[in-house]
């Protein structure tokens, strides 16, 4: 791509927002391109002169967005194979995104894994439209529809060689999931080129979707419609899920917009995040039908006995239904796993490698699960607490709604409350013109995790405890408060006790959140450090089989760790980016663990494996000291049992109190 081209580009966008020049008539976009670029100067400040390279995720950032739509993308994975089958010989790359935009999953060409990394075409990269600007993904997001963003259509010059076709994908609530995106590096100049691969998203997208909707109300009656007897049961084009009473509990795509079609009250469509206005009402609302009517639709052979009408506006449409199938135990968001506790869900079990502490808050836990029990999670910084969370709500009944985590700690206090309780249009200077749903509502249905609970003001304490006892959210500048279902786990790594004493927490809300108190270990307390290590290498590694060499594991093993697992983890993903073969070594440690000494530094810590830790001072200087007195006292046998140096023991000596009987 030349220089001129990006100049040329750059004029053409400069051109379109100022407000004394018009767009050349031989460059004119339609309204959504125009309106894009608009966002990407007035809402995100973007500059055109000033080109941004691809933002590509780490492994690790990467795994943990996978993990939140796991059992999305195992759904989804068929579909997209299928699709890039069809257009792999085009030069398309496909990408499936989170909802922020971010490659989740992505099929492309290996001989051009280079040149799609640096456009930004591979699994991590970012697309939102408020880094990107005007692109395919960020801007299928924003407007909540399938288009084709063609070349110099990119608000970035740098992006002005692609061509990106995209759908959005929204789950059975009517709330975005996702973007499917097929893009390719070069392509003719016309944009009319692409209208069969914009035909081709919108069929595999819409097949996707079906095949989670059915997925997830495989237990409840499914009403499948369609224009044409022929492809009801074949390819239906819209889905109604509905329960044993007869009201609606979820729908596709397809069907949300029928329902605003044939509503007879409503005067405007919803947008997406009022798609709930359709959550319990009754089929006979919209259709000829009522629930009781629903087994003579199974397996109908005659056409007319197929025929429904919507109910005020007269349309016809064919009808089949799919009966609820029956329960299996359990009916949690992941399987029950075997072993020592075999009603142990696997997204549970699977936290653990035999530490005995963990092995007893996770079965405590998994019988807790569903019992509208509010939990707080404690210990230290690092120690997890986020992924037990998850790993709750996937175990729950709610794992197909919203898990929203929200750090009190992180938000600014001047933004917490529009955050997490949001606003009405025009509640305050500042204002987006459309309001905004909170955090809480948006988990309605799911889980909030509220982390670092212990630093949120309490003026706002105040606010959250109405929540939980009223069940109901009032948004900023609202009248009428907004009823909410919600899971409540709570973490924090401070002592909520003496914040209560000293005046800085509420009692009545700490009783309130702490239905059950678990105590997370920290890393040097635990018995499965190997496990964890092995655990975290996979994750933030998942395309290379590497190995760790046994001086690195048990260094690894043997290192205090005061950040705990996150620290392992960001030491982990060091030593894999700089490590030049298949197995790691202490080479590829951080610089920082090896300033000191061979061993690991200042901040070694011995640990004794055989011996429970507590991870206080004591503990720790006990340690030694059993070490030691095995070894005789022999500082050089400690210290190449422990592989540091004899200086490192000495130290360590020191810092505990601990005296050789021969200098006694």
């Amino acid at each position: 791509m030349h220089k001129t081209e990006q100049m040329q580009h750059i004029d053409s966008v400069l051109a379109q927002i100022a407000d004394d020049r018009a767009l050349p008539a031989t460059s004119a976009k339609d309204d959504l391109i125009t309106q894009s670029w608009a966002r990407c100067v007035h809402q995100y400040r973007l500059d055109p002169t000033r080109p941004r390279e691809a933002r590509v995720l780490t492994a690790g950032e990467v795994r943990e967005r996978q993990e939140v739509v796991e059992k999305f993308l195992q759904v989804a994975r068929f579909g997209i194979e299928q699709l890039y089958r069809h257009v792999a010989g085009m030069g398309y790359v496909l990408l499936l995104t989170d909802s922020q935009g971010v490659t989740v999953d992505h099929i492309g060409s290996h001989s051009q894994a280079k040149d799609l990394r640096k456009a930004g075409l591979c699994l991590g990269s970012d697309w939102n439209e408020a880094y990107a600007g005007t692109c395919g993904v960020g801007t299928a997001i924003a407007e909540g529809r399938a288009f084709t963003c063609h070349q110099t259509d990119h608000f970035d010059a740098t992006h002005i060689q692609l061509t990106c076709t995209t759908s959005p994908l929204f789950d059975p609530y009517g709330k975005l999931l996702g973007v499917l995106d097929i893009s390719a590096l070069h392509s003719p100049e016309p944009k009319s080129s692409q209208y069969m691969a914009l035909e081709l998203v919108k069929i595999y997208a819409q097949r996707i979707e079906n095949a989670n909707f059915l997925d997830c109300f495989r237990h409840q009656w499914i009403l499948r419609l369609s224009q044409a007897p022929e492809f009801v049961d074949v390819d239906p084009q819209y889905l109604l899920a509905v329960d044993h009473a007869g009201a609606i509990i979820g729908f596709n795509r397809s069907m949300q917009l029928l329902l605003e079609q044939i509503s007879p009250s409503l005067k405007q469509p919803c947008k997406l995040q009022d798609a709930s206005h359709w959550i319990g009402r009754k089929i006979e609302d919209f259709f000829q039908c009522q629930v009781d009517d629903l087994p003579r639709l199974m397996n109908v052979d005659n056409r007319s006995q197929r025929a429904l009408l919507t109910q005020h506006t007269r349309q016809l449409l064919f009808a089949s239904v799919i009966a609820p199938k029956p329960h299996r135990q359990p009916v949690s968001g992941c399987q029950r796993g075997a072993g020592a506790n075999p009603s142990t869900p696997t997204c549970l079990a699977g936290l653990s490698g035999g530490d005995s502490q963990m092995q007893r808050h996770i079965e405590r836990a998994g019988r807790l699960i569903d019992a509208r029990i509010n939990i707080l999670l404690t210990g230290e910084t690092g120690t997890g607490k986020e992924y037990f969370a998850q790993a709750l709500h996937k175990a729950s009944l709610r794992a197909k709604k919203p898990f929203v985590a929200v750090n009190c700690a992180a938000l600014p206090e001047s933004l917490i409350e529009s955050e997490l309780f949001g606003y009405e249009a025009g509640a305050f200077t500042g204002a987006l013109n459309k309001g905004k749903t909170g955090l809480i509502l948006t988990a309605d249905g799911g889980t909030l995790f509220l982390d670092e609970i212990g630093d949120m003001p309490l003026a706002l304490q105040a606010r959250l405890l109405r929540v939980l006892a009223q069940r109901e959210v009032l948004p900023i500048g609202a009248s009428r408060p907004q009823p909410v279902d919600l899971y409540i786990i709570s973490a924090t790594h401070r002592d909520l006790g003496t914040m209560i004493a000293q005046g800085e927490f509420r009692e009545d809300l700490y009783y309130r959140l702490n239905g059950f108190m678990l105590t997370l270990p920290s890393l040097r307390q635990r018995q499965d450090k190997h496990f964890l290590i092995d655990k975290i290498l996979r994750e933030e590694s998942p395309d290379r089989l590497l190995s760790i060499s046994p001086e690195l594991r048990q260094r690894l093993s043997a290192y205090h760790w005061p950040g705990n697992i996150r620290e392992l983890r960001n030491v982990l993903r060091f030593a894999a980016a700089v490590c030049n073969s298949d197995v790691l070594g202490v080479a590829d440690l951080p610089d920082h663990l090896q300033a000191s000494c061979p061993g690991l530094g200042d901040s070694f810590v011995p640990v004794d494996n055989t011996i429970p830790a507590t991870g206080d001072q004591t503990s720790s200087g006990q340690q030694l000291q059993v070490l030691l007195q095995d070894q005789q006292w022999n500082v050089s046998a400690v210290a190449r049992e422990l592989g540091v140096s004899r200086v490192t023991v000495y130290r360590q000596m020191a810092k505990y109190g601990i005296v050789s009987p021969n200098k006694r």
